[in-house]
């Protein structure tokens, strides 16, 4: 195989695809080269069978598909570390709410905060997970239930995207609750979201795709299906937060619009489980949240498995429930808290994240086609990474066929 001057062969390295029809655990490749043309892999072949092009020595390390991180909340004002001391030490949440914690904290501080500010803090915490070997990361909105604070706070996801060598994929989320001007119109709030936030901040090209948290402390299924509704007639993909509480009915309604994902699930049934699975919408463990919260109600992953619905695992990055930017400790989480396997953690933040994503044909593995997001480890192993959270093992991490580790992150 001759190539132009200008591909690029990364060879001498030892390659977990992440690839589902190739036989072996992980998709493993010994002996390949893997071969970029600008942004995207052109080939994997065996060794020393193309030639020309540009050669990286890998040192025979392990290379596996970036890492993604299909559910945060990255962009957000303020701190609640006071207020979980708090709880920590008796005091109850809604005591916390009524002196004006909560998430409603989080939204005043949010909206109060410039977006160079919102930038500032969003940064740090993004440059945790892209050490961490992580190239897309999802960011919803949420803390600003407003139309002027939830377009700030998606400016600022884009704008991160901008500085920094990693694809952001934003999400509105208004549906989060219901901003303390609506805490006694929540359907007048739904009305002001579908016919005011939704179609203006669609048209401005600010989101990608929609999500709801239905939960009796958020929205009915009926106040999140006129949601739905209204992103279905902008033909926008949607997602949403379902069964974390209680069982309501959720990841049906999400299955019924054919959403991308239905996320946290730890009340999932098993209508739930076989609407996803007709539906191709990915369940999404959140483990962070779930350890956090102290739950004690698992996601019924064997029951997932029984029905092949995909299962993708994300760390949920927020202020209230789930303070961790640390892909690695959500896939150690997930092993041991929801049984998954060291491969299902993987293929969880891999190509089942791309699939929650949209982003099934392109992210999340290494294959022909597939845009050149990959990382090299010093590790001998994919499980090292899941088994040891808090050390990286992170050699280099390339970013669209570019070297991005160690330059300014």
């Amino acid at each position: 195989m001759q190539l132009l001057s200008t591909d690029v062969i990364w060879r001498n390295v030892r390659l977990a695809t992440l690839d589902p029809t190739r036989p072996e655990p992980y998709g493993m490749l010994e002996n390949h080269d893997l071969i970029l043309r600008n942004d995207r892999i052109l080939a994997i072949t065996p060794q020393g069978e193309a030639s020309g092009g540009i050669v990286h020595d890998g040192g025979g390390r392990l290379v596996t598909p970036g890492l993604i991180d299909c559910h945060t909340h990255l962009v957000f004002g303020g701190n609640r570390a006071a207020e979980w001391e708090q709880r920590l030490n008796g005091v109850s949440y809604q005591e916390i709410s009524a002196r004006g914690g909560g998430i409603n904290a989080t939204v005043k501080a949010t909206r109060e905060a410039s977006e160079s500010e919102l930038l500032s803090l969003a940064a740090v915490r993004l440059q945790r997970l892209l050490r961490e070997g992580v190239t897309t990361v999802e960011i919803k909105s949420g803390y600003g239930l407003s139309l002027q604070s939830e377009a700030k706070m998606l400016r600022v996801a884009h704008q991160l995207a901008e500085r920094y060598p990693v694809e952001i994929s934003r999400t509105l989320l208004a549906a989060h609750a219901a901003p303390a001007e609506y805490r006694d119109d929540r359907d007048g709030y739904i009305t002001l979201i579908c016919e005011t936030l939704l179609p203006q901040l669609w048209q401005e090209g600010l989101f990608e795709a929609v999500d709801v948290f239905c939960e009796s402390v958020g929205f009915s299924p009926q106040q999140c299906e006129r949601v739905f509704n209204a992103a279905r007639q902008h033909g926008i993909p949607i997602k949403g937060h379902v069964e974390q509480l209680s069982l309501l009915g959720g990841a049906q309604l999400v299955s019924r619009y054919q959403g991308l994902s239905a996320d946290h699930i730890e009340y999932l049934d098993e209508h739930g489980v076989k609407a996803m699975s007709a539906s191709s919408t990915v369940a999404v463990l959140l483990p962070g949240a779930f350890y956090f919260l102290r739950e004690n109600r698992q996601p019924p992953v064997a029951m997932l498995r029984q029905h092949n619905v995909p299962m993708a695992v994300a760390t949920d990055y927020n202020p209230g429930t789930s303070p961790f930017a640390s892909l690695h400790l959500a896939m150690n989480m997930a092993c041991v808290q929801f049984g998954l396997t060291p491969e299902e953690a993987w293929a969880g933040v891999t190509r089942h994240a791309a699939q929650a994503l949209g982003r099934q044909n392109t992210h999340g593995q290494l294959k022909a086609g597939y845009v050149a997001d990959f990382c090299l480890w010093d590790a001998d192993q994919p499980v090292e990474m899941v088994y040891e959270p808090g050390r990286s093992p992170l050699h280099a991490r390339v970013y669209r066929g570019d070297i991005t580790y160690g330059s300014g992150l």
